[in-house]
């Protein structure tokens, strides 16, 4: 009897090892693998469904915060969240910030030459649904950096 549960041990670790090699480690293993698609701050970091992003890279004064995102995909992502944005009344530094309601969309990927492994949006699309800044239109477009 003790032999048989020798046996039948063996014979299950074999079974196991053998279908442990017919499956590839990692998805790295795969000479195809997808390059996935990233949103690129001002720092040049990499980001995925980030939860706030900066538009006004050299003062701060402007700032999508509590994003949500809906889709995000190779080709396109969309969420919503609101655009941070300071009024700069009197002067920036003694200004107040006002948040409107938009959604989001980052399109247009491009290889990403600082990490040709990932393709970067290029382009950035705010719908306001409310109102809107002063002097802004209700859907602004933005070109994002490399």
């Amino acid at each position: 009897m003790q032999r048989d549960k020798l046996r039948a041990a063996v014979m299950m670790c074999a079974a196991a090892t053998l279908a442990a090699a017919a499956v590839p480690t990692s998805a790295s293993a795969r000479s195809s693998s997808p390059a996935r698609t990233v949103a690129v701050d001002c720092f040049s970091a990499s980001q995925v469904r980030p939860g706030d992003f900066l538009l006004a890279c050299g003062d701060g004064n402007n700032r999508l915060i509590s994003l949500r995102w809906t889709q995000w995909g190779p080709a396109s992502a969309a969420g919503s969240g609101l655009d941070a944005v300071n009024d700069c009344q009197p002067y920036c530094a003694a200004g107040t910030f006002h948040s409107y309601p938009v959604k989001v969309r980052l399109d247009r990927p491009r290889s990403w030459e600082n990490h040709p492994e990932l393709q970067h949006f290029t382009r950035l699309q705010l719908t306001y649904t409310h109102s809107t800044p002063a002097d802004t239109h209700r859907v602004v477009t933005y070109k994002l950096w490399d």
